[in-house]
């Protein structure tokens, strides 16, 4: 899928797994001292993700990436992931452009997420892509923020 909004961004193959797994654990390594877990996306089996169709990445190399997958009436945004170098390109609006557009495609009107509440840069992020939050929860050793968009 290319346009001007969301650029490349292309279903992950068996072939981009180290990929995947390189970009998500340096995207998210630097939250571990901060959160005192190593956070859920650093863990995925991403083989596994790959194979079922629920990771999208973009660059060549690979310097961003989403794990999604489709629900009844919504999209869920599992992670999102930009390596440290690419921060500041661009990259994640194009994924998170992206996520607008394959919620559309799939006929999904809302699209769902939750993030730590100790990664606050992602507090300051999604409201400004039009996310409202929803709730702050618990769960086992996470605290965490849950979002929502609705599409028009």
């Amino acid at each position: 899928m290319t346009d001007e909004n969301t650029g490349s961004v292309r279903a992950a193959v068996a072939a981009d797994v180290p990929a995947v797994r390189a970009v998500t654990d340096a995207a998210y390594h630097p939250y571990i001292a901060r959160i005192g877990v190593v956070p859920q996306p650093m863990e995925a089996d991403h083989a596994a993700n790959v194979a079922a169709g629920k990771v999208f990445v973009t660059g060549e190399p690979v310097d961003g990436l989403v794990v999604i997958e489709a629900f009844a009436g919504h999209l869920f945004l599992d992670s999102i992931a930009v390596h440290p170098d690419a921060h500041g390109t661009g990259v994640g609006r194009r994924l998170l452009h992206f996520l607008d557009a394959r919620a559309r495609e799939l006929g999904l009107g809302e699209i769902r997420l939750y993030t730590n509440a100790m990664m606050w840069e992602n507090q300051e992020i999604y409201p400004k892509y039009g996310y409202e939050v929803v709730e702050r929860r618990v769960d086992g050793p996470y605290d965490r923020i849950h979002y929502r968009k609705r599409l028009g």
